[in-house]
């Protein structure tokens, strides 16, 4: 297929994932797009030491896994620390290559798996709960393509709401209270079932924000204290117009 350097305007996910070429892949992460590098020589898994670790190499990662562009790249072991033989040191990919080990890299290193790289992907999701005194309650907000955002209400139901809370280590969903938009609205999920998390569940993201006509998602997770004053939201059971 034709790569286009600008995503679509709407983008659709669901439980099925597309594995990474062999030889590479992202572990100690929350998602498949997000974690320490690891490359794969002749059986073996080692990782990439971060000295010249930069976007241009992590570009070259997110590409090759299918996880569109490089957000985030990290130095210091900031996924933990890797095992195995440090197979890369100082590599200086220009951003253009369509493998890891195209880029030029030092072969001999004076590293230790405390300088293990690590990358953040464009496709990578995470989420947190805003407002509430404990991070397991509020307007729920998704940080993908590298910027936050809020979700729609119109198709938050129970099953998206216990999914969230019990990726967010908070229990089972309480109560789905509703929230102005503080960002921009654009991400919509809908489980069929249970899933690891809402990244698992089908989604659609769309650039042209389309939450206008709902407000966003919010959700009390049973592991959680109470809202602090004047934080305010509207009940879940109010009628609202779908998107």
């Amino acid at each position: 297929p034709t790569e286009t350097t600008e995503p679509p305007n709407t983008l659709t996910g669901n439980t099925s994932v597309t594995p990474g070429p062999r030889g590479l892949r992202l572990a100690g992460g929350r998602s498949r797009c997000e974690g320490r590098v690891e490359l794969e020589q002749e059986g073996t898994w080692g990782t990439v030491c971060d000295d010249g670790w930069d976007i241009p190499d992590a570009n070259v990662v997110c590409r090759q896994l299918q996880c569109g562009h490089a957000v985030r790249a990290h130095s210091n072991a900031a996924f933990g620390r890797g095992h195995g033989p440090i197979l890369r040191d100082e590599v200086g990919c220009e951003g253009h290559e369509r493998d890891l080990w195209e880029c030029p890299a030092e072969l001999e290193h004076d590293c230790s798996h405390k300088e293990d790289a690590g990358v953040v992907c464009s496709e990578h999701q995470e989420w947190r709960l805003s407002g509430g005194r404990d991070g397991c309650a509020g307007r729920v907000e998704v940080f993908f393509r590298g910027t936050w955002s809020t979700v729609c209400n119109s198709t938050w139901y129970e099953m998206e709401a216990t999914v969230l809370c019990r990726t967010l280590g908070c229990g089972d969903a309480l109560q789905r209270p509703s929230f102005g938009h503080t960002l921009p609205g654009k991400m919509v999920y809908l489980c069929g079932s249970l899933q690891p998390s809402l990244a698992q569940c089908h989604w659609i993201f769309n650039k042209s924000a389309p939450c206008y006509q709902s407000w966003a998602a919010g959700v009390i997770c049973n592991g959680t204290g109470s809202f602090p004053m004047g934080f305010e939201a509207r009940s879940w059971s109010c009628p609202l117009p779908s998107i």
